[in-house]
């Protein structure tokens, strides 16, 4: 059975931090591209930011500079540092999983951050 769990999520003031972390199991974990997304009331879910198997990045434009996104394959988990967090950024954020090699895809339970002064 495959699960992401995720958790980190929390209150805090605009300009804190916060660290995101998910643990996987029931998959080859280094073999996924990691991705975390978020989503608010009424909108889509959007990617925050991605990391492949070989450790490649990317960002949406609206956390470049203030997020970081990295991996522990020995862990089987994945992290997103937030700083400089804003008020837009309160979101559900939720961890993904995805094989590049037959496009399955898992899905966390999502944790909730919320920045608010």
């Amino acid at each position: 059975q495959v699960q992401l769990v995720e958790s980190g999520g929390d209150l805090v003031q605009p300009g804190g931090s916060l660290r995101l972390s998910c643990a996987g199991s029931g998959i080859i974990f280094s073999f996924y591209v990691m991705g975390w997304y978020r989503q608010v009331p009424g909108k889509q879910r959007e990617l925050v930011a991605g990391i492949t198997a070989s450790s490649s990045t990317k960002y949406a434009d609206s956390v470049k500079g203030r997020f970081t996104i990295f991996r522990d394959n020995a862990k089987n988990s994945v992290y997103l540092q937030m700083n400089s967090l804003k008020p837009e950024d309160t979101a559900v954020y939720y961890c993904n999983a995805h094989n590049p090699y037959d496009g399955y895809e898992y899905w966390g339970q999502g944790t909730q951050v919320t920045v608010s002064s």
